[in-house]
């Protein structure tokens, strides 16, 4: 580079440093009289205070103030003395509405949310399309619950920002409260693609889907939302509930379970994902795994639910796995622990099984022909499932089913009790009634006696 060059390059490079410190300098000096007027504004208005504490221009001078250094406390107070002169005397000079807007500001700062809710009210009957007011106000009906004003406050503000995230995002929740979930989906998916982090909108969104029958769009969010600190243990809940319903019993119970992993869950969450873990895990005949977490739940809520009752049926469930197969089991092992009964309930007999039948998941009836040293018959017997009061019908079946396939002797058998008349129905006929007690002597020694002969 020729030497002339380097000096006009010298010379710029100079000139631009120079032009660079004027500028800061008079930006500091700005800011600086900035702050001093600042300063001076406040202490002449409160001066002026001392002298006449209801002066409106003063009281108003310093709200500003104390506003703009967003000490919220001090400006709600100086506003609310000075809203009490201008409701009183009507001042020249000073924008009530920004007096009533300003007051609402502080007070939503300082969460203070009917005083608030008065400041912005106040303000909107003079100006009543003010962008901040409508938000504000819409947003305080949200959080009053008061859906149907919170939307009309908030298609106000809208005309003024037609794109603002936070409106779009009340608007949408406004909407899905107000069971309205395809109108509020447009609105929550704008706000989260303006807000991508907004997981509680990504949540509402969910829901939405569910709420329009969209279940596989839905439970992609729910799942997605798993692993999240604050929305984790909410969409287990609810993943894990669809995936209950529809009998995906394995996925449910890995939802319940990443769930319950999550830290600090509110309380009402956590009992619900540990009941609804227990009861998907005895739907599975997983009774082992459920037992504890029903231990639990009984032990922090014991009126919860039927806790209690499933408690003590699971508890006995688990320490006999033979009543387990036979109120829970598939219906092949159902059948094959019924005709180990059958085989074994008369002692030294020789024992032929001439029929199987399943009532759907009810009952079985199984027809034997039994032969003794003293004695042979055709038996004919009906294994019960049901763990409640077996009443006249069922027995009376049983007997009409006796007739028609010629047995001389019938053996009712259930895990529950029979009712009085079905007792009576069997005074004059050769049934036997077997319940829960003599059931639980029979599948106790099932597997412990040798088989009955085979013919």
């Amino acid at each position: 580079m020729s030497p002339v060059l380097i000096g006009i390059f010298a010379i710029v490079l100079v000139a631009g440093l120079v032009f660079v410190l004027k500028g800061f300098l008079s930006g500091a000096s700005l800011s600086g009289k900035l702050s001093r007027d600042h300063e001076t504004a406040m202490r002449e208005a409160t001066k002026k205070l001392a002298q006449n504490p209801n002066d409106p221009e003063a009281l108003f001078a310093l709200a500003t103030g104390y506003f703009e250094e967003q000490n919220w406390d001090k400006a709600m107070k100086t506003y609310e003395t000075l809203i009490d002169q201008i409701t009183m005397s009507h001042p020249q000079g000073i924008d009530n509405f920004e007096v009533f807007l300003r007051y609402g500001i502080s007070a939503r700062k300082l969460n203070l949310l009917e005083q608030a809710y008065k400041g912005f009210s106040t303000a909107r009957t003079y100006r009543q399309d003010n962008f901040e007011v409508n938000y504000e106000l819409g947003a305080l009906e949200f959080e009053r619950k008061n859906y149907e004003k919170a939307v009309q406050l908030l298609k106000q503000a809208r005309i003024q920002d037609p794109e603002s995230p936070a409106v779009l995002r009340y608007m949408g929740h406004a909407l899905f409260r107000l069971k309205k979930p395809k109108e509020a989906m447009s609105f929550i998916r704008k706000a989260i693609d303006l807000a991508p982090d907004d997981k509680e909108s990504l949540y509402t969104l969910a829901e939405c889907y569910y709420e329009a029958n969209q279940v596989e769009q839905a439970l992609r969010i729910f799942n997605h939302l798993r692993a999240d600190p604050v929305m984790g243990p909410n969409a287990c809940l609810v993943a894990g509930t669809i995936h209950l319903d529809t009998r995906q019993y394995e996925a449910a119970v890995q939802d319940f379970e990443i769930g319950l992993k999550h830290l600090n869950v509110r309380a009402d969450i956590l009992t619900d994902l540990r009941y609804k873990l227990a009861t998907t895990l005895i739907k599975m005949n997983e009774i082992g795994r459920a037992i504890p977490y029903l231990k639990q739940l009984q032990a922090e809520n014991p009126s919860y639910k039927d806790v209690n009752i499933l408690l003590s049926k699971y508890i006995e469930l688990n320490a006999n796995r033979n009543l387990q197969i036979f109120l829970m089991g598939t219906s092949a092992d159902f059948v094959a622990l019924c005709r180990k009964i059958v085989m074994t309930y008369y002692p030294r007999a020789k024992v032929k099984i001439t029929n199987i039948s399943v009532n759907k998941n009810e009952w079985a009836d199984i027809l034997a022909e039994i032969d003794t040293a003293k004695w042979s018959d055709l038996i004919m017997f009906r294994f019960v499932r049901t763990q409640g009061s077996i009443g006249e019908l069922i027995v009376r079946d049983f007997g009409s089913h006796l007739k028609e396939v010629k047995a001389g002797k019938g053996i009712c058998i259930t895990v529950g009790q029979f009712t009085e008349e079905a007792k009576r129905y069997t005074e004059a006929r050769l049934i036997d009634l077997i319940e829960k007690e003599q059931l639980q002597k029979m599948l106790n020694r099932v597997d412990a006696k040798p088989a009955a002969t085979k013919k």
